[in-house]
C-alpha cells in the first residue's frame, strides 16, 4: 500500500523537486500540492494524505498556523505533518514541534533523510537526526529564541531511571537502533521503553518528547 503524500510549498522547483524523490519511491505516491499553508489545509482535509510536508513560511496562511489547522480537524486524524525549513527560521521549529508536528526537515537534507522521514512519518514515528536536533535546541538556549527550559513537565517524576535515561538519548536525536546499541538492550526493548515515555508523559510522538525534554531540563 502506497504512502500518500500531500507536498506543501510556495517555491514551484522545491516542489517539483520533492515530487520527483517522492516518486521515485515504490511504495510512496505524491496526490497533491499546495502553494500555500490554506490549499495545504484543504487538501489534508480532503484527500486525508498519510503525510504533509509543509514549509513552514507560506503566503495566505503560513505552515504553523498551517499545522494547527490540521491536527484539529477530525477528518484529519492519521494526517501527520512534517514541516520543512531553511535553518534561519529555528524559533518556527520549536513551536511546530511543541504544536505536534511528526519532525522537521531542512530543505537541503540528503534525499535519503527526506525519504526516510516521509517513511518514519507514516508509521507514527518521527526523523530527528541528531545533528540537527543539536543545532536546533543550541539555537533555542541562546536568548531571544524559544523559551527556556524550567517548565517542568508534571508527570516527568512518573518515569523510572531507565526512562529518563531514554528520555535524554531521544531528545538527542537517537532512533530505536541507537538506543539500543547505547544501552545494550535489544531493539523490542528500547521500543518499549519509548512507547512507555509516550504514554506516560501523553505525548504524540518523540518530536514532543524533544519538546519536553528541553523544557524540563533533562538535556
Amino acid at each position: 500500500m502506497s504512502i500518500r503524500v500531500v507536498i506543501a510549498d510556495d517555491q514551484p522547483l522545491v516542489r517539483m523537486g520533492l515530487k520527483a524523490l517522492i516518486s521515485s519511491e515504490s511504495d510512496c505516491a505524491v496526490v497533491g500540492e499546495a502553494e500555500d499553508g490554506r490549499q495545504a489545509v484543504d487538501l489534508a482535509s480532503s484527500l486525508r494524505p498519510d503525510v504533509v510536508l509543509m514549509d513552514i513560511r507560506m503566503p495566505v496562511l503560513d505552515g504553523l498556523a498551517a499545522l494547527r489547522l490540521i491536527l484539529a480537524d477530525p477528518a484529519c486524524e492519521g494526517v501527520r505533518v512534517v514541516m520543512l525549513t531553511t535553518f534561519e527560521l529555528d524559533e518556527y521549529v520549536f513551536a511546530a514541534l511543541e504544536a505536534g508536528a511528526a519532525g522537521f526537515l531542512i530543505k537541503d537534507a540528503d534525499p535519503d533523510e527526506i525519504l526516510r522521514a516521509v517513511h518514519a512519518a507514516a508509521v507514527g514515528d518521527s526523523l530527528l537526526s541528531p545533528s540537527v536536533t543539536t543545532r536546533v535546541i543550541g539555537t533555542f538556549a541562546r536568548p531571544g529564541q524559544a523559551p527556556r527550559p524550567g517548565t517542568r513537565h508534571p508527570r516527568l517524576d512518573e518515569l523510572t531511571e531507565r526512562e529518563r535515561e531514554v528520555l535524554a538519548l531521544v531528545a538527542e536525536g537517537l532512533n530505536n537502533d541507537e538506543l539500543a546499541q547505547r544501552l545494550v538492550i535489544s531493539k523490542a526493548t528500547a521500543r518499549t521503553h519509548v512507547g512507555n515515555i509516550l504514554t506516560k508523559l501523553g505525548a504524540r510522538d518523540r518530536a514532543q518528547l524533544v519538546v519536553i525534554a528541553y523544557r524540563s531540563g533533562v538535556v
